[in-house]
C-alpha cells in the first residue's frame, strides 16, 4: 500500500515574469482575472507588487531599477543570475505556462529555458519589434506559443511573420476612473492657469537623461507665462526622492512646481496640458483625453552609431503609433535642453484650437480600446494554452 505520508505532487502552475513598472500593472489585471476563475491554480511570479496584490505569489520582487536600450555590465550579470534562479525554479516546480511579460531582453532568454523544460509560452504584451529590431521576430517565433498583443496593428504584424498572435486589447482601459474621487484628489493640488503635468519615467535611465529637460521646460513655460503651475507624478516614493535630489543638481527646485507620488492619474485629471516620457504612460493621459507633448531623450552619438539602425518607423508615441499619424508633438529621439518642448507648450497653451483638436484625435485613439475586456480576454487565451477548463 501506498505511503499515506507522502506528500501529493503539487499541482502545476502559471509562471508570470515581469521587470517593470508597466509590466506590472498589465500582468496584475490579468493575475486577477485568473485567481477569480481558478482560486487554487497556483500562479507564481518575478514581479511587482500589484501582481502579488491581485494574487500571484512572488518569488522574486523586480521592476524597481528597470532599464530600456542597452543594458550596462553590472545590469547583463544581473540578468544572468536572475536566469540562474529562473532555471531552478522551472526545473523544481511543475508548470502549464510560462507567460513574460514585455521586457523582451529579460524575458527571451526566460522564455528559451521555460521552452526547453516542455512548457509552453504566452507573451502578454507583444514586444515592440515593429518599432526597433525586426529581425527578432524569428527568434520570437522559436520560443513563443502565443503572443497577446495590445495594440490593434500588432496582430497583422506578427501573423504576417508566421507568429501565432492574438489582438486582446489594452488592460489600461478596462477599468473606468472614478471621476470624482480624482477630482477630490486633485482639489488639494496648486489652482493656478495654466496646468502644467510633468510625468519623467520611472526608469532610473530614464529620469537621469530625462528629468533636466522637463525641468527645464517647465521653467521656460513660467518665463511666458508666470501664473503656470506644475505638478509632477512621480511613481514611488524613492523615486520622488531621487527627482527632488537631482532637481538641487540641476538648477535648483522650479518655483510653483509641486510633486506628488502614486498618484498620476489624479494629475492628469488635474492639467491642462502634460509634459511625457514616451511609454505607456501617454495611452494613461490619452484615457483621460488631455494634451500632451511627448520627449525621450537620448545620447546623439548612441542615436547615431544605433538608434538609426534599430528604430523604423515616422512615428514612436503610442498615441501617433495607434492613429497612424502624428496626433500629438512628440521629441523623439531628443537630444536638446528642453527650449524646443517649452516653446511648444506655449504654442499650444496660446491656441485653444490646437488643444481641442488634439483632444478629438485622442479620443479616435481611445475608442478603439473601448469594450475589448483586455484582462479577459488575455486571459481567455492563457487558459486555453495551459489546457484549463474556463469556470
Amino acid at each position: 500500500m501506498p505511503d499515506s505520508s507522502e506528500k501529493s505532487p503539487a499541482p502545476a502552475g502559471l509562471l508570470f515574469t515581469a521587470f517593470e513598472p508597466s509590466g506590472d500593472d498589465h500582468a496584475s489585471e490579468v493575475i486577477a482575472e485568473l485567481h477569480r476563475r481558478h482560486p487554487v491554480l497556483p500562479i507564481y511570479a518575478w514581479g511587482g507588487p500589484k501582481m502579488e496584490r491581485a494574487g500571484a505569489t512572488i518569488v522574486e520582487r523586480t521592476g524597481h531599477d528597470a532599464v530600456m536600450g542597452i543594458p550596462g555590465i553590472s545590469k547583463i550579470f544581473e540578468h544572468l543570475r536572475v536566469n540562474s534562479r529562473v532555471r531552478r525554479f522551472v526545473e523544481t516546480h511543475p508548470l502549464l505556462v510560462h507567460v513574460p511579460v514585455d521586457s523582451p531582453a529579460a524575458n527571451t532568454p526566460l522564455a528559451r529555458i521555460a521552452k526547453s523544460r516542455g512548457v509552453k509560452v504566452v507573451n502578454l504584451v507583444a514586444p515592440q519589434f515593429w518599432a526597433w529590431a525586426p529581425w527578432r521576430a524569428s527568434r520570437l517565433r522559436r520560443i513563443s506559443d502565443l503572443v497577446l498583443c495590445i495594440l490593434p496593428f500588432e496582430e497583422a504584424w506578427f501573423n504576417q511573420r508566421r507568429i501565432p498572435a492574438r489582438y486582446v486589447g489594452h488592460m489600461l482601459f478596462d477599468r473606468p476612473l472614478d471621476g470624482d474621487a480624482l477630482d477630490r484628489e486633485a482639489a488639494a493640488f496648486p489652482a493656478g492657469s495654466p496646468r502644467i503635468a510633468l510625468m519623467p519615467g520611472s526608469r532610473p535611465g530614464e529620469i537621469r537623461r530625462n528629468w533636466p529637460v522637463l525641468l527645464n521646460a517647465f521653467r521656460g513655460i513660467r518665463e511666458s507665462i508666470p501664473a503656470a503651475d506644475g505638478m509632477v507624478a512621480a511613481t514611488t516614493p524613492q523615486v520622488e526622492a531621487d527627482l527632488r535630489d537631482a532637481a538641487e543638481a540641476s538648477g535648483g527646485w522650479p518655483e510653483r512646481l509641486g510633486i506628488v507620488s502614486g498618484a498620476t492619474d489624479a494629475v492628469i485629471r488635474w492639467a491642462d496640458i502634460a509634459l511625457v516620457v514616451s511609454g505607456t504612460v501617454t495611452l494613461q493621459i490619452a484615457k483621460q483625453i488631455k494634451p500632451m507633448i511627448v520627449v525621450y531623450k537620448t545620447s546623439r552619438i548612441a542615436y547615431t552609431l544605433i538608434g538609426t539602425w534599430l528604430l523604423s518607423g515616422p512615428c514612436f508615441s503610442l498615441p501617433n503609433l495607434i492613429a497612424g499619424r502624428r496626433i500629438v508633438p512628440e521629441f523623439v529621439p531628443y537630444f536638446g535642453d528642453g527650449r524646443e518642448i517649452s516653446r511648444e507648450a506655449v504654442r499650444m497653451l496660446s491656441d485653444s484650437a490646437l488643444l481641442e483638436a488634439q483632444r478629438k484625435d485622442l479620443a479616435s485613439v481611445v475608442v478603439r480600446f473601448r469594450g475589448m475586456a483586455a484582462s479577459a480576454r488575455a486571459a481567455d487565451a492563457i487558459e486555453s494554452v495551459a489546457g484549463l477548463r474556463p469556470s
